[in-house]
């Protein structure tokens, strides 16, 4: 890309739009394109077209996305499976049509089988079944990235994919019923620490493994992949380390200050049992992360502290 290329970042007011438009502008790139969801609702194909044929964008980031935790993708998966089909197929359509240079496709690594050997790599997709807790968005997200492939095959775009590990963040959703488990743990210690809790509870036994990656740590990779790949196979986005749920939970409680008890409600899902991305393709193409865990959950804390989600309920 040229500093002065016109981008389009779909999903720029979410968590990881929000940080490769930050990415984007620390580099200098000034030409970005950026709409809410009022000003263009992704779902609707005649709006897309629209937009993309009149403003001809050269770079796409696809990073809008409907997502949620494990109560969300199970209490409405049509929904996920729907809106988020709608969305990217939209949006990756206009661009082949409109001529757009390259496309880059955000995913999830939730996209690989749950028990698919560790760490993952990125060519174990479809090898095996699904995590049935979020099936529906994994199903969408893996049609968007064969889609991209399937453009790159027969009409010879330039169209990538990454696969992100577990993130977290500023801009993250700290919603009680509906967030992913970092910004939920955050919240939930945090609310405990101030009305002076024995103890909080939480899901599962603590058991499985997860990888967490901070945000701003993959708007650079997505940025520098834009800049250095061409490829019709994905790309895993992790740090390629991993710690149980358990550990993750007296980790955020420490970063919190929360000193009561943890218990554990063995009633409720654990999720898959590990889930660990190989990310030898991205370090052999020149990238590591930057931010430790412990650091980044710091750095998250200040970020719910100063957010107005806080007063949802």
């Amino acid at each position: 890309m040229e500093k002065g290329s016109k981008i389009y970042v779909a999903g720029h007011r979410g968590m990881v739009g929000s940080a490769i438009v930050r990415e984007l502008r620390r580099q200098g790139y000034d030409n970005l394109l950026l709409r809410t969801h009022a000003e263009l609702d992704l779902t609707r194909q005649a709006e897309v077209e629209a937009f993309f044929a009149a403003e001809k964008p050269e770079y796409v980031f696809l990073a809008a996305a409907k997502v949620g935790g494990i109560v969300a993708n199970q209490s409405a998966p049509a929904d996920f499976l729907y809106d988020n089909m709608a969305l990217e197929m939209n949006v990756i359509h206009a661009a082949w049509r409109n001529g757009c240079r390259k496309l880059e496709f955000l995913g999830s690594s939730c996209i690989y089988p749950r028990l698919a050997p560790q760490p993952m790599r990125e060519d174990c997709l479809l090898t095996g079944a699904l995590e049935k807790t979020n099936e529906a968005y994994a199903l969408a997200k893996i049609s968007g990235l064969k889609y991209c492939e399937f453009l790159n095959r027969q009409y010879g775009t330039d169209f990538i994919s990454v696969m992100p590990t577990n993130l977290y963040g500023p801009g993250d959703n700290y919603h009680p019923d509906h967030s992913h488990v970092v910004p939920a743990l955050i919240r939930r210690f945090h609310e405990a620490k101030v009305s002076g809790a024995k103890e909080v509870t939480c899901w599962g036994d603590g058991s499985p493994l997860r990888e967490f990656l901070y945000v701003d740590d993959l708007a650079e990779l997505c940025v520098f992949l834009m800049n250095n790949y061409s490829g019709s196979e994905t790309v895993n986005a992790g740090t390629g380390k991993e710690l149980s749920i358990k550990e993750l939970t007296g980790l955020v409680a420490k970063v919190v200050g929360y000193e009561g008890a943890i218990r554990w409600d063995t009633s409720r899902p654990n999720g898959t049992p590990r889930k660990l991305l190989d990310v030898s393709k991205a370090t052999a193409l020149g990238w590591t992360y930057r931010t430790e865990l412990e650091d980044g959950l710091r750095l998250a804390y200040r970020d719910f502290l100063d957010s107005p989600v806080r007063a949802e309920r």
